[in-house]
């Protein structure tokens, strides 16, 4: 199997420096190529041919956010690992390249004095994300049209109580494209989690309120479970629900760690299981790794149903992919047939709110 070629765009030196040095040392990586901003950078692709590039966010000339866009006009499906700090500024630009293009980020270490600490934290962050990102065995294209593929598991839900969604790369953008089209009155809550660090899930929640008619926001703990409303799960909390009474309410923890994540998506949807039993939906999205396995296995033994997102449209089909493989999704479906699968499952109790689908911004709901 040939390598992984990687072109890297940084400003600093000593990053480019340490980070060559670590990719180097896998031998499924090999570094092409450096840039000291995006200007140099595009001049390079042609010259380098990688198969991804790590690009830093700012940078002089051309910083990441204007490179991301004029690479993504001429290179459309080359992947792109932003490398961005930890702070309002940095998850702010994230997003921004990400709208633009973006696969990914990484983050990167707040004091380039502690290098060697910070460094080994991006070793085990980026090589992971540069591998499934770069599955050469695998197909890179995407549907073009919503495909729903039933897959075995026959589902016999009379109701649903209650939305929950595991996501985690290329997450940000497959939540924006599914929830930007469901109604105002859709009638079940939804609760996320998608794998991101603290602040980073804040800017997501306000950045989805923002194109969505349902109210979005990152979740604390006791808040009422209602419809019309999404939770996205605070990074580095647990995010569980739990019944209080008559109500439902949310719960965060910081238990340990599941599948080196947290938040982590087998404990909400195991929590959700016990909630909701079969009046539950489960939706697992593009990311890398196996969260949300157990927790699907966790809803189906109570009666619920799995949508798993299919591979053409994923960035990483690892998450839906171990799902699907498991036997767990009753439904396997483009990223673009994600919204009508909900609105036709959910609404099955109370048709009259697929009147809120005849907008010309909402998908038809499939029956």
């Amino acid at each position: 199997m040939r390598k992984i070629r990687v072109l890297i765009v940084d400003d600093s030196v000593v990053i480019r420096r340490l980070l060559s040095g670590i990719l180097e040392q896998d031998p499924e990586i090999e570094v092409v190529g450096t840039a000291a901003n995006g200007s140099i950078a595009l001049a390079k692709l042609p010259q380098v041919t990688p198969d991804l590039v790590t690009m830093d966010v700012e940078m002089p000339v051309m910083d990441g956010l204007a490179t991301v866009a004029e690479l993504r006009k001429a290179y459309p499906k080359l992947p792109v690992i932003m490398f961005s700090t930890l702070t309002e500024r940095g998850a702010i630009a994230t997003f921004d390249a990400l709208a633009r293009g973006a696969n990914d980020y990484v983050a990167k270490p707040a004091n380039v004095g502690s290098v060697a600490a910070g460094m080994e934290s991006v070793k085990s962050e980026l090589i992971p994300r540069i591998k499934a990102l770069c599955p050469f065995h695998q197909s890179s294209g995407h549907s073009a049209v919503p495909a729903v593929r039933p897959v075995g598991r026959v589902t016999t839900q009379s109701r649903c109580d209650a939305v929950v969604i595991g996501s985690s790369t290329g997450g940000p953008q497959a939540l924006s494209s599914i929830l930007s089209k469901l109604p105002g009155d859709f009638p079940a809550p939804i609760i996320i989690v998608q794998h991101m660090p603290p602040v980073f899930t804040k800017h997501l929640a306000n950045r989805l309120n923002q194109e969505c008619r349902l109210s979005v926001c990152e979740a604390e703990s006791g808040e009422a479970v209602e419809s019309g409303k999404v939770f996205i799960a605070p990074g580095g909390l647990h995010l569980e629900i739990q019944r209080q009474g008559t109500a439902v309410r949310t719960k965060l923890t910081e238990s340990p760690p599941e599948n080196s994540c947290r938040p982590a998506v087998d404990v909400l949807f195991r929590s959700a299981a016990k909630v909701y039993g079969g009046n539950l939906l489960a939706v697992v999205l593009t990311g890398m790794g196996q969260d949300g396995k157990r927790g699907a296995e966790a809803i189906t033994g109570v009666g619920g149903t799995v949508i798993a997102q299919d591979e053409a449209s994923s960035v990483v089909w690892g998450m839906p992919r171990a799902v699907t493989e498991a036997g767990l999704a009753s439904i396997v479906v483009s990223l673009n047939g994600v919204p009508s699968e909900l609105v036709r499952i959910v609404s099955r109790q109370n048709r009259r709110t697929l009147a809120g689908m005849t907008s010309p911004h909402c998908l038809t709901p499939q029956d």
